[in-house]
């Protein structure tokens, strides 16, 4: 028997990781289609119509609406016999890429943005120790070294003694490119790998990233500050600086000490991956929707194919998902057996 299935923009791609094949973990399975997951490798997921997504329609059809694995697990599997009987041709008639805006119901935070006013007299920034405690920022690159190496070294710079003046200070740092790990360079990397264990200053390249000293550089004055300042108000629970660690700083972290809103929540973004390709540059990669026919075919007797197409009548699905989202719908049911 052939079962003709017209369907009109299924998505083919996925924003959950794991498996529709395995039971769902406790806490469900992971978004990974926002802003921040899609830069990393593999987390943008492109699918196409498979078995697994072929026998999921048919099990909705007969009106089984239990998980494929479920299914396949019970002893009243209608198709448990008849899987191997059955294949299919998909044949996309157009495939678009378009700008899609996804909804993430779990509401992740922006990395980059804050909301509420800013508490700009907070004991950080007013107290005896804020301005030798924050200086380290404002030091060159050698100064900021020798700070490291020399334990008394004094700090005789300016900086602005203010929560944005100090992200923005960080966000810069930020930028900066990365340095040879040479001379007195490496005399500062090799005595804070001493000073705080586990943690790397150096880029799969072998070159310094600056913003990793200068945050780890916070957290030495921090220890030295101690000896004459009392610092409680400079520190977490846990003994950290706000946002701060030692290889770099969350803007959304460091802000939400220093103003008076939560977080900036994010219910969505668009659906969009930028790579880089030798020879061709930048690319973006969108979200593929597919309209066409879906022709699936099951090598049975005759008899047994008018049984199911029955049992396609009698639960009456009019449309469904194919994969996706999309719109699908049955425009054929042709019991004749196939022919060889």
């Amino acid at each position: 028997m052939k079962i003709t299935i017209d369907y009109e923009s299924s998505w083919r791609n996925s924003f959950l990781d794991g498996s529709n094949n395995e039971p769902l973990p406790r806490a469900g399975r992971k978004f990974v289609g926002s802003m921040t997951n899609l830069k990393i490798s593999g987390n943008f997921l492109q699918r196409n119509i498979t078995v697994d997504t072929v026998m999921g329609i048919l099990n909705r059809l007969i009106g089984d609406q239990r998980k494929l694995y479920q299914s396949r697990q019970g002893d009243d599997y209608f198709f448990h016999s008849i899987e191997q009987c059955v294949t299919f041709n998909d044949t996309p008639s157009s495939i678009t890429n378009e700008m899609t805006y996804i909804r993430n119901i779990t509401g992740n935070t922006d990395q980059n943005a804050f909301t509420g006013a800013i508490k700009s007299k907070d004991q950080m920034f007013t107290s005896d120790y804020s301005k030798p405690f924050w200086g380290v920022l404002s030091l060159d690159i050698d100064a900021l070294c020798q700070f490291i190496v020399i334990e008394k070294y004094q700090i005789e710079t300016d900086i602005g003694l203010d929560p944005l003046s100090i992200i923005n200070k960080l966000e810069l740092l930020n930028k900066e490119k990365p340095v040879e790990n040479s001379g007195i360079i490496s005399d500062a990397v090799k005595h804070l790998e001493k000073k705080f264990d586990g943690i790397n200053y150096l880029n799969n390249k072998g070159l310094v990233v600056l913003v990793s000293l200068y945050c780890s550089a916070l957290y030495l004055q921090l220890e030295r500050l101690s000896v004459i300042f009392n610092l409680a108000t400079a520190k977490t629970n846990a003994g950290g600086i706000s946002g701060i660690s030692k290889r770099g700083f969350t803007k959304k972290d460091f802000m939400n000490r220093f103003t008076t809103g939560d977080k900036k929540r994010i219910w969505g973004n668009p659906y969009i991956k930028e790579e880089f390709t030798k020879g061709e540059g930048k690319n973006k990669l969108l979200m593929t929707k597919a309209s066409g026919t879906l022709e699936i075919s099951i090598d049975v007797d005759r008899d047994k194919a008018k049984g199911i197409k029955q049992l396609i009548e009698n639960a009456g699905v009019s449309s469904f998902y194919l994969g996706k989202k999309g719109l699908a719908y049955v425009t054929d049911i042709d019991t004749r057996e196939l022919r060889k």
